[in-house]
């Protein structure tokens, strides 16, 4: 049975904002007046609060509500500390052959990976099709934009309105990159971060992963690539040109063309 979640908010000033956004999404809305420990009705809260919107566990022991947040914490050091075009996931998508590449993150989540393309100057569109993700992403996005460090960064991050099934142009994107949720194991489970535990109550996972793969293929001008735990098979059992094994994960590479004879 799928965990539930409603939007709440604390603050009575942004009882209509927080409305709003609980119609938008097509979910209840409550004004809280207890602590989180407390909630049993829902299995999770989507906080609107004066910091942003944040997503919370209910019930004893829950960890702290997460916000996506590109100014502080692991994604800021990851900034900061990431190890710049030597990342994998900056091989991966070829910034070791050109600069300035034009992106889609077709399974944008909390927006980490389309940060780190963004940081090493590619231009990242972003499709999120999960509504309450999608309002923390947006959230996330519009507070970093008033960030002196983050805010020229972010501003080469543009979130889309359509999923990747609804971009009709072809080869409009240099890279199509896709990261499709994958049902986790015992043993990943517990290494996995409690931040991102919602991500596998609330969203689970992608069924139609195997599908978005035609999307990205059609959309790419030079590849694709699909981020894959450790051991996962190929989306759709495409195999692909070359792979990226990295510690806990490998990127699947699919060239479309060279990016060789490209000038940066």
């Amino acid at each position: 049975m799928p965990n539930s979640i409603a939007v709440a908010t604390t603050d009575k000033f942004l009882e209509p904002e927080s409305r709003l956004l609980a119609k938008s999404l097509n979910l209840d809305f409550i004004l809280l007046h207890e602590p989180l420990k407390f909630v049993s009705k829902y299995d999770y809260l989507l906080l609107k609060t004066t910091d942003g919107i944040a997503v919370a566990k209910t019930g004893k022991g829950a960890p702290k509500p997460v916000y996506v947040d590109f100014t502080s914490g692991a994604v800021d050091h990851r900034r900061r500390f990431g190890g710049g075009k030597g990342q994998d996931i900056a091989k991966a998508v070829g910034l070791n052959k050109r600069g300035n590449l034009s992106i889609l993150d077709a399974t944008a989540g909390l927006g980490r990976d389309a940060f780190v393309l963004a940081c090493l100057g590619c231009s990242v569109s972003l499709c999120e099709r999960v509504g309450f993700v999608r309002a923390m992403l947006e959230d996330g996005l519009y507070r970093a934009s008033f960030h002196h460090e983050v805010a020229e960064i972010v501003a080469k991050m543009f979130l889309l309105d359509s999923d990747i099934t609804g971009i009709d142009e072809q080869g409009v994107f240099d890279v199509v990159y896709l990261d499709p949720m994958y049902p986790h194991t015992d043993k990943s489970s517990a290494a996995a971060k409690k931040e991102m535990a919602f991500f596998r109550d609330l969203v689970g996972k992608d069924l139609d992963a195997d599908s978005l793969l035609s999307y990205a293929l059609r959309l790419a001008e030079y590849r694709v690539v699909v981020k894959r735990p450790k051991g996962a098979p190929f989306l759709d059992n495409a195999e692909p040109t070359y792979q990226l094994e990295g510690k806990s994960g490998r990127f699947d590479v699919y060239v479309l063309k060279s990016l060789d004879s490209i000038s940066a």
